[in-house]
Order: C-alpha cells, then structure tokens, then sequence
C-alpha cells in the first residue's frame, strides 16, 4: 500500500460515562495536523450540577442517554430522552455529572433486573399451578407428550 506525505498518528485517553477507559487514535498528515491547531476551538461550557435521569418537563426518572461525545477535556456532550413526554434535550455536562448520571442508570438497571426475575418466578408458579391442575383433572395423558 503506497503511502504519500508523512502521516503522523497521536493517542488520546478517553474515559466513557461507563466508567470504562479507551485509547482513540487519530492518524493525520502534518497539513492536516496543522490545520486543525489552527482552528483550535474553546471547549463549550459545561451546564450547571442537575439530576440528568429527571425530564425538564414531565418530572419523570426515566430519562436516558441516546448519545454522547466529548466535548472538551473534561465535559460530554449528551443527548436525553424522555420516555414518558418523549422529549428529547441535548445539553453540555461535567465528567462528574455524567459519572453520577452513569450511577443512577446502574441503579435503574438493578430494579429492572429485580423485578425481572420476580416477574419471571411469578410466572413460573402459575404455570406449574396450571400444569398440577391438568395432571389431577386428568386432562393431561401420555399421548400429549
């Protein structure tokens, strides 16, 4: 593979709202490397400290993040959705407003798994109530199987 101009490469650390860590690596010729330098932008400014997993309209606690990026070195920009109002909202958040953000998800996520597998037992019984019936009714024979 022919390779014209020098292509320069530099890494950079990025940690995800998750808590997880990940090297990004951009590959660019000098021009392009230079270029970028010089339309260097101002990282936009991170909104106030808020409770993001709470709508601005409805009040609901089932907002969640449809998208994020870094905006800066230490700020993401996110995209919320209200599954309740369906609004969406796109704002600027510290890294530790996210962090707390990522917290609440993971709570969120245990009580989805608890009611889960409550849900799941509930189920289960019926159907094995159901099924003991069947069998003393005599409604279920060995040709059923």
């Amino acid at each position: 593979m022919d390779s014209k101009g020098d292509n320069t490469h530099f890494t950079k650390r990025v940690t995800l709202p998750s808590g997880k860590t990940i090297e990004v690596v951009y590959f660019a010729d000098e021009a392009q490397l230079a270029e970028a330098a010089d339309v260097h932008q101002p990282a936009p400014a991170a909104e106030p400290h808020q409770d993001l997993h709470l709508c601005v309209e409805c009040h609901t606690d089932l907002v969640y993040p449809v998208q994020w990026e870094e905006a800066g070195p230490e700020n993401w920009a996110v995209l919320l959705h209200c599954p309740n109002c369906d609004v969406f909202r796109e704002g600027v958040f510290t890294q530790e407003n996210v962090e707390l953000f990522d917290e609440e998800l993971d709570r969120g996520a245990d009580v989805l798994a608890r009611d889960y597998k409550r849900l799941m037992r509930a189920n289960m019984a019926e159907e094995i109530d159901r099924f003991v019936g069947a069998l003393e009714a005599g409604a279920i024979l060995p040709e059923d199987f």
